[in-house]
């Protein structure tokens, strides 16, 4: 278990589930490629490991974007928006992001 220097711990504004939003991007072209969630836990192995760590919601678990799919997202930044309520975590993207098999999570659905 790793433990998130108390520092950036006290900058954080996190949900009720004790959650924070981490927009993932591109490093080098700025595309948003998807949104995760991070509990201390996970932001702390992500800048330890340089592995993006997220907490699943749904399957209630930590999970290293990758590990399974060989799609990894090697850490290069991470930025706390001036809120302290959202993330920004600049990656180098193996493969797609999302888990359909798109680039993006935001390939599929264009509203305008």
């Amino acid at each position: 278990m790793s433990s998130l220097d108390p520092t950036i711990a006290a900058r954080l504004k996190r949900n009720p589930d004790g959650l924070v939003p981490a927009v993932v991007q591109q490093h080098d072209t700025g595309e948003v490629l998807m949104l995760g969630w991070m509990d201390d836990e996970a932001l702390a192995r992500t800048l330890t490991t340089g592995r993006a760590t997220y907490w699943s919601r749904s399957r209630e678990e930590y999970w290293v974007k990758g590990e399974t799919s060989g799609h990894r997202q090697w850490v290069k930044e991470v930025r706390l928006d001036c809120d302290g309520d959202t993330l920004l975590v600049k990656v180098d993207q193996e493969g797609p992001a999302c888990h359909t098999g798109d680039r993006t999570c935001f390939d599929a659905d264009r509203l305008s």
